[in-house]
C-alpha cells in the first residue's frame, strides 16, 4: 500500500524571498508532496524581493480547514513582518506546532515570526539571518547556516535554502528518497565526490562600461530555482535584468508549478540591445525556448558579436543542438550529459568558455549565477552579494 501524498504548506508575503519559496516547491514537489503557496495577502499576485513576481495558488484562509505535514516561512524583509501580522497564518501555525508537526523558517522570519509566535519555545537552538540574530532568545541562538531541533528546521539566508530544504526532506520522505532521488535531481554541492566546482577556458574580459543588460527569457516548464535565483542575484548585483516571456502570456507555470509573471513579453522585446541572454533550464521549456526562432536569432546574433550568453541544465543541450555551443567546453545536468557533443567537462558544476557560460542544474545556479557577477563586476562584487546572501563564493 502506497503510503499518502504529503501535504507542504508554504506562505507567501509582499516582500518574500523569491528564492525561499521557488526552491521549496522545486524540491518538495520533486518528491512527490502536494506543495501550496498561500497568499497573506488580499491579492493572489505577489512581488516578491528583487521584483519577482509570483502568483500563489489560493488565499491562507482556504488553508484554515486543511491539516499539512509541513508548514515553511520564507524569508524576506518586509514579507516576514507581514507573515507575523497574518492572525490566520498564527492560528494555522500553532495549531500544527501543537500537533507535534514539522515546520520552519528561512532566514529573517525564525526571529520577527517564529520567536514572535513562541513557537521557537522549547528550541534547545535556532539560526536566523545574522542581522536578526539579536532578536532570537539567548538560550537557542546560534551562528549557523542551518539548525534542526526535533520537528523545527530554522536556516540563515537565501545561501542556505537548499540545504535547509534537503534537510526537511529527509525528515518528510526519508533518508532513503534523499539519497536515491532527490540529491541527483537537485545536484547540491557535494553530491558526487567526482564532481569539480568551477572551470574557465579561453579566458576573455566580460566587463563592461555601463550597467550590464541581461535577458532571461522563459517559456512553460522552464525550472523555477533556475529563473528566480539567477534574476535575484545578477538583481542584487545591480545588473538590469528584464525576464521575458516566450509564451503568448506574461504568466507562465514552471517546471514544478510555480506560477511567474515576467516583465514583458519576448516577441514585444527582440529589438532591445542586451550584454548577456541566459536561458534557465526544464527539459520541456528548453524545448520551447529552442523552437522560438526569433530568440535563438538574437542568441546568433550574441555570438557574431561577441557578447555573453550562457544556460543552465537541458537549456545548454538545446544550444548544442543549435550548434551555439560549437568548439565551446560545456556542461549540463548529469542525466543529460551524454547529450553534449563535447562531453570533456560534464563532471564540472560551472564551466565558462570565452563568453559562454553553462552550469549543472537547480543545485548550481547560485554558483552560476555568482560566477557571472564575478565575470561582469568583479569578484569583490560577487563576494558582497555571497556575503549577504550567507553563500560560500566561491
Amino acid at each position: 500500500m502506497e503510503a499518502p501524498q504529503k501535504k507542504v504548506l508554504v506562505t507567501i508575503a509582499y516582500g518574500s524571498e523569491g528564492s525561499d519559496v521557488v526552491t521549496l516547491v522545486d524540491l518538495f514537489s520533486g518528491g512527490g508532496a502536494l506543495v501550496t503557496v498561500a497568499s497573506v495577502e488580499n491579492d493572489i499576485q505577489i512581488e516578491c524581493s528583487s521584483f519577482v513576481k509570483l502568483v500563489a495558488d489560493t488565499f491562507i484562509s482556504e488553508c484554515e480547514s486543511q491539516i499539512f505535514d509541513l508548514i515553511v516561512l520564507p524569508g524576506g524583509m518586509p514579507g516576514s513582518e507581514r507573515l507575523r501580522d497574518c492572525k490566520v497564518l498564527r492560528k494555522i501555525a500553532e495549531a500544527h506546532a501543537k500537533e507535534g508537526r514539522l515546520y520552519g523558517a528561512f532566514s529573517e522570519a525564525p526571529a520577527v515570526v517564529l520567536e514572535t509566535w513562541n513557537l521557537l519555545n522549547g528550541c534547545q537552538k535556532a539560526t536566523c539571518h545574522p542581522s536578526f540574530m539579536d532578536q532570537l532568545s539567548s538560550t537557542v541562538a546560534v551562528d549557523a547556516r542551518m539548525q534542526v531541533d526535533a520537528m523545527v528546521t530554522s536556516s540563515q539566508s537565501p545561501g542556505s535554502t537548499l540545504d535547509f530544504a534537503l534537510s526537511i526532506a529527509a525528515q518528510l520522505f526519508g533518508k532513503k528518497m534523499l539519497n536515491e532521488e532527490l540529491l541527483k535531481l537537485m545536484v547540491p554541492r557535494g553530491w558526487n565526490k567526482c564532481e569539480v566546482a568551477k572551470e574557465e577556458y579561453n579566458v576573455e574580459d566580460w566587463s563592461l562600461q555601463h550597467i550590464p543588460q541581461m535577458l532571461v527569457p522563459i517559456a512553460n516548464r522552464s525550472d523555477e530555482m533556475e529563473i528566480v535565483i539567477v534574476v535575484d542575484v545578477l538583481r542584487r548585483a545591480k545588473a538590469n535584468v528584464v525576464v521575458a516571456s516566450v509564451e503568448e502570456s506574461l504568466d507562465i507555470v514552471a517546471a514544478r508549478g510555480t506560477k511567474i509573471v515576467a516583465d514583458r513579453l519576448f516577441k514585444d522585446d527582440i529589438l532591445s540591445n542586451y550584454d548577456l541572454i541566459y536561458l534557465p533550464g526544464g527539459w520541456y521549456g528548453a524545448q520551447k525556448l529552442g523552437s522560438t526562432e526569433q530568440l535563438i536569432e538574437l542568441l546568433r546574433e550574441h555570438v557574431e558579436s561577441s557578447k555573453v550568453y550562457g544556460a543552465t541544465c537541458a537549456s545548454a543541450v538545446m544550444l548544442d543542438t543549435k550548434g551555439l555551443l560549437k568548439g565551446k567546453n560545456a556542461t549540463t545536468h548529469p542525466h543529460y550529459s551524454n547529450k553534449l557533443s563535447n562531453q570533456s567537462s560534464v563532471n564540472v558544476r560551472v564551466v565558462i568558455d570565452g563568453k559562454v557560460i553553462t552550469s549543472f542544474g537547480t543545485g548550481s545556479t547560485m554558483e552560476c549565477a555568482l560566477s557571472i557577477v564575478e565575470k561582469l563586476f568583479g569578484m569583490e562584487r560577487a563576494n558582497d552579494v555571497a556575503e549577504a546572501m550567507a553563500f560560500s563564493y566561491p
